[in-house]
């Protein structure tokens, strides 16, 4: 019935001022979408196909649109109208819009004619190892694969010297074929790369002994790559034309090197920022001084303050990892300074630490009961702490 039809406007989506473009594109995208190939044994796509079919058959025809513009749905229904909507003709672009949904389905495409052009060759990957160091200072390095090259016996033909590939029988050269697939509005064409000469257009008779008729023939060789000062792990460099050979005289595909970079037994990187913890001993955190850290530019000396905190942060700017798109851009390296803990004492280690605590406070005595901390004693030639610097020292 009629009244239980929705509006065709609404159906596909669009303003009922819509141009045909508008309808066209409206209309390829719902069928799609819902096209029975795509969605097999789902009724309810199946019919929300045929009504966004139904629909643009009506709005795409100039005077069904018209007619049922004025008429609403009892145009078609036997009504002021001229006939159902089973006496629709679907030709026009709707043979053009399902060419393009049955190519996307089944891999073909509306026919473009002629064999294929040139094409550029498959990318090759591979991968090289480096240091974190090579990586923060750039290097190069030398890799070593096996690529396909022209074959110098029958030049790239495939053909036995003395003979020449022959045009394809199957396809005339063309390099592709047509097929037919049924739809629920006729039978649509469609194309195919020629399964005989895989879209060469050619068929080789007499193969060539050098390549087995294939064109190519396999090689070793030792390619030297460039690795940027900065480059993380995981990235890649491209080498253009450096891939497999193309086709058709198209260019060859590119090879790209993944970098895979080995860790640090002190640096992590995060970015451009490079972490490192440094230790430092009791007495060097109470009493100060100097201390040596290790940065990808080389060992430097940093002076501790008195009374420094286990896990105090110290930042060296421009120390870390160098921008790979300027080099002159680094970031920096932070530094966590840590108090290590000593886990063997001597006894006179211990006995100084005991008079350390005597000196600073409450303190625990030889006996491990709490004492309070008498006056300091005087007159030594030797002061606690520095004594104390040197047992810990030791």
């Amino acid at each position: 019935m009629a009244e239980n039809k929705r509006d065709y406007y609404e159906v596909l989506g669009v303003d009922k001022n819509a141009d045909d473009a508008a309808l066209k594109k409206a209309y390829r995208a719902l069928a799609k979408k819902y096209h029975p190939d795509m969605n097999p044994g789902d009724k309810e796509a199946e019919q929300k196909f045929k009504e966004a079919s139904e629909a643009y058959a009506v709005l795409s025809d100039p005077e069904k649109r018209r007619q049922y513009d004025q008429f609403g749905h009892a145009a078609f229904d036997g009504g002021a109208g001229a006939g159902g909507f089973d006496g629709f003709n679907f030709s026009g672009d709707m043979g053009d819009i399902f060419g393009d949904i049955f190519g996307d389905l089944f891999g073909g495409g509306r026919r473009r004619g002629g064999a294929r052009g040139p094409m550029q060759g498959a990318n090759v990957r591979t991968s090289v190892r480096i240091s974190f160091e090579e990586a923060i200072s750039g290097c190069e390095k030398e890799i070593e694969l096996t690529l396909k090259d022209e074959c110098p016996t029958c030049h790239g033909t495939g053909a036995k010297p003395g003979t020449s590939p022959e045009t394809c029988p199957k396809c005339g050269g063309k390099g592709q074929v047509v097929f037919t697939q049924q739809s629920l509005f006729g039978t649509v064409q469609n194309v195919q790369t020629c399964p005989d000469c895989h879209g060469t257009g050619k068929i080789v008779r007499d193969k060539c002994t050098g390549c087995y008729g294939t064109g190519y023939v396999s090689n070793k060789k030792k390619i030297k790559v460039s690795i940027p000062a900065g480059i993380d792990n995981g990235q890649s460099i491209r080498i253009r034309e450096k891939g497999e050979p193309g086709t058709n005289g198209g260019p060859r595909g590119d090879l790209l090197v993944e970098v895979v970079v080995g860790r640090h037994p002190i640096f992590q990187r995060q970015d451009m920022d490079i972490y490192s913890t440094v230790p430092m001993s009791f007495a060097q955190a109470a009493l100060g001084g100097d201390i040596k850290i290790s940065t990808v530019d080389g060992d430097i000396l940093y002076t501790i303050k008195p009374g420094t905190q286990t896990d105090t942060k110290v930042r060296f700017k421009g120390k870390g990892v160098p921008s790979l798109r300027n080099k002159n851009v680094r970031g920096d390296h932070y530094v966590t300074l840590v108090i290590q803990v000593p886990t063997k004492l001597s006894d006179a280690a211990k006995q100084a630490l005991r008079e350390f605590d005597q000196e600073t406070g409450n303190s625990l005595g030889r006996d491990g009961e709490e004492k309070k901390a008498g006056k300091s004693e005087k007159g030594k030639k030797k002061s606690f702490m520095d004594k104390l610097k040197e047992t810990l020292e030791d």
